[in-house]
């Protein structure tokens, strides 16, 4: 893979998980808190964006695409912070992580045409091992109801990452899409489209803004930078590679949860841990 392809997708892996942190303290914010973080991340990145479409000389199939990750945005963003009000982070997380890059894994090389070699396949199992390592165990609630619950929406929330990422994949390299572009008028998009639902209860949306504006902001700017960085990556290296790659997030993820959330089994969650990194290690090479 690809050496500063790879650097890229490390450094976004750190990123993601310190948002989702962020995003774990939310909890029951639920789409009111995705719509705030969507709207603050348009307001950044939004211009920049529009500024850049207006030097590239944009094609219309370029605003479609961004419409497709839009909608598969949002939908990703409600689901995983549902996944978080009903379970606990090292479940949720882990299982979403590993979900995604094991289905965007099987359709690039069943269908997409990719060959990452046998060394890039390893890896992928490999990352792929320690996650399932990272999240299964016992549950760290005495009521099964939640760990269940924490897993039909980790693997839900997987499901989406696969879909967005091919989608995304494909936009940035086969339509040729500028990631920047792609991406910012992807948050106004996200914006515009969950501003009628946000807007029609204005005062619990302005209560979630006064109380969590701190994790609000830290996910507008940190999952849009986090998520570039996989982009540009993508145009350098192929799927098959970056959405495993993604998932070292998942170390830092379950120590995080682990050192300040209180929850439990650390000694699984950094055996999980090391497999993951030698996943990491076996794409480097590939």
């Amino acid at each position: 893979m690809n050496g500063f392809a790879l650097s890229l997708v490390l450094v976004a892996a750190v990123v993601h998980a310190i948002w989702n942190l962020a995003a774990k303290q939310v909890g029951d914010g639920g789409a009111r808190f995705v719509f705030l973080y969507y709207t603050a991340s348009a307001v950044v990145f939004g211009p920049l964006a529009v500024a850049q479409l207006i030097l590239e000389r944009p094609q219309w199939t370029w605003l479609a695409a961004a419409l497709g990750t839009a909608v598969l945005h949002i939908v990703y963003g409600i689901v995983l912070q549902r996944g978080y009000a009903v379970g606990d982070l090292s479940v949720v997380y882990p299982l979403a992580r590993g979900t995604g890059p094991l289905l965007s894994v099987l359709v690039a090389v069943l269908f997409l045409g990719e060959h990452p070699g046998w060394p890039g396949l390893v890896g992928a199992f490999l990352v792929i091992s320690g996650v399932l390592v990272i999240s299964s165990g016992k549950a760290t609630h005495a009521d099964p109801s939640r760990r269940r619950a924490g897993v039909f929406y980790g693997v839900l929330t997987g499901v989406v990452i696969a879909a967005y990422t091919l989608w995304d994949a494909h936009s940035v390299t086969a339509l040729g899409v500028p990631p920047l572009a792609y991406f910012g008028v992807g948050t106004i998009f996200q914006s515009l489209l969950m501003a009628p639902q946000a807007l029609s209860s204005r005062a619990r949306t302005v209560m979630i803004w006064r109380q969590y504006r701190r994790q609000i902001l830290i996910v507008a700017l940190l999952s849009p930078l986090s998520y570039l960085l996989v982009l540009y990556a993508l145009q350098m290296a192929p799927v098959s590679l970056v959405a495993p790659a993604r998932e070292l997030s998942i170390v830092f993820g379950g120590l995080a949860a682990w050192r300040l959330l209180g929850e439990a089994q650390a000694a699984r969650r950094l055996i999980g841990s090391l497999v993951v990194l030698a996943g990491i290690a076996a794409i480097a090479i590939a």
